[in-house]
């Protein structure tokens, strides 16, 4: 039996062909989708989990090396590894917020996959984080089947990482097949994502068109100009209909950490001053956001760091907005932080302003936030999606017929403006924000595995 797999930076599904259509199979309760997070006791847990309690090994030497240091870690701290120690989805988020400094949390690993400079034991890790998380996706997927699942389509965005070229496309696919295979799949292929939610709307078309499919997901946006219709329905190879491709590590999750570094982060400091008058340094107030930069993250709540930003509020003009900072340090709030503006960017989509809500030790920050500041915030990351949306009918020549779009921050009025501005009196259609990527997945693999 095949899915289609959406292995997502925010969320995650999977799909199956049921009498000739796709259907969205529960993961979590009877959710269809799973966020992209893992929940565990220490970082070094998942590799002993896999071995220990699912029976996988590691794929490699490096990957032996890695898991026996991982044991030996957790024997010295005393953790006597149970299966349900590590969750998944909203029930790890869930036990992270209620108490994020005890607990090894990680969102979006595949935002880390096509990341340059890793060291083999870097990769390693994440293949494990990816196996661990597949290897709970196939098995809940398993239950509602009845059915072992041996083959998948999965979903991959044009480009993992905007520096890294094909090198980190490489790179990103070889921890993602190993990992699949580690989980259970026998047979995998790999569909660009924007490609897939073609091939869903295809479904519904009367007469061909050119399509540009523009593919906003948490990490990436993707943009392809296609040629589809009922003249290619059914077809294995497509490479002549795909005028043209661009893709970018830039998404929902950009737009967050955006709104974040410019609204929230002020509260911590940033924009203030030594006592002497010098502007502070900014790298403080954006690496505990930047949660899908693995080197700013390890920078910030590296030991090392603690000292600088302690001399930082021995410096401040308003040291009691530092003391925040290392509360974010000791507490590791940064999550936290990226998902009060996630909670904003959603509300203000609809409303003026937005009342946003910080919980820390010893107070609740509360500030207003103004749609116009929202959308002066979001700007950098807003305009490299609109260059890619460029980028792609340029490069195909030729006008659409029709935009399709997609992906959880498709919703967001604001992109869909600046997308109407740039390419007026083209038709934007709305498919189903999540799922149209896992379903033009499921309908690949009935091609490719028939």
């Amino acid at each position: 039996m095949f899915i289609g797999f959406d292995y997502g930076t925010s969320n995650c599904s999977v799909a199956m062909m049921k009498e000739g259509k796709p259907t969205l199979l529960p993961l979590e309760g009877n959710d269809v989708y799973i966020p992209s997070t893992l929940c565990a006791p220490t970082r070094e847990s998942v590799s002993e989990h896999l071995f220990r309690h699912l029976n996988i090994k590691p794929s490699s030497e490096v990957g032996e090396q890695l898991l026996r240091k991982s044991i030996a870690f957790n024997r010295e701290e005393d953790i006597e590894l149970v299966p349900e120690d590590i969750l998944f989805g909203q029930s790890a988020l869930s036990l992270y917020l209620r108490d994020p400094r005890d607990v090894y949390y990680v969102k979006s690993p595949k935002s880390f996959l096509g990341a340059s400079g890793l060291h083999e034991i870097q990769i390693s890790f994440f293949e494990d984080l990816v196996c661990a998380m597949m290897a709970n996706i196939k098995h809940q997927a398993e239950k509602s089947t009845q059915e072992a699942i041996t083959d998948t389509v999965i979903g991959k965005p044009i480009n993992f990482n905007g520096l890294g070229g094909d090198a980190s496309n490489r790179q990103a696919e070889s921890i993602l097949i190993r990992a699949a295979k580690r989980a259970g799949f026998k047979n995998i292929m790999f569909e660009f994502e924007p490609v897939a939610a073609g091939l869903e709307y295809e479904s519904t078309l009367t007469k061909d068109q050119t399509v540009l499919i523009v593919d906003i997901g948490g990490g990436t946006t993707d943009c392809s100009l296609i040629q589809m219709g009922p003249s290619y329905q059914g077809k294995t190879d497509r490479s002549n209909t795909l005028l043209a491709h661009s893709g970018q590590r830039v998404g929902g999750n950009d737009l967050d950490i955006y709104l974040a570094f410019k609204q929230l982060m002020p509260l911590f400091g940033m924009t203030g001053l030594t006592s002497s008058g010098i502007k502070l340094p900014l790298k403080q107030f954006w690496d505990p956001i930047a949660i899908n930069n693995v080197e700013a993250q390890k920078d910030f709540y590296s030991r090392q760091n603690l000292a600088v930003l302690n001399q930082l509020r021995r410096d401040a003009k308003e040291p009691e907005k530092i003391t925040r900072l290392i509360e974010v340090y000791n507490e590791t709030l940064g999550y936290s932080i990226v998902r009060r503006a996630e909670e904003a960017k959603i509300a203000l989509s609809d409303s003026p302003e937005y009342i946003a809500n910080i919980a820390l030790l010893s107070e609740t920050l509360e500030l207003t936030i103004e749609r116009d500041q929202m959308v002066e915030s979001i700007e950098s990351p807003k305009s490299k999606m609109i260059e890619l949306v460029n980028d792609a009918v340029k490069q195909g020549g030729i006008k659409p017929d029709a935009i399709f779009m997609t992906g959880g921050s498709a919703r967001s009025p604001i992109l869909c403006q600046a997308i109407e501005q740039q390419l007026p009196n083209v038709p934007i259609v709305k498919g189903n924000d999540f799922g149209s990527v896992t379903a033009g997945l499921a309908r690949w693999g009935e091609v490719c595995f028939k």
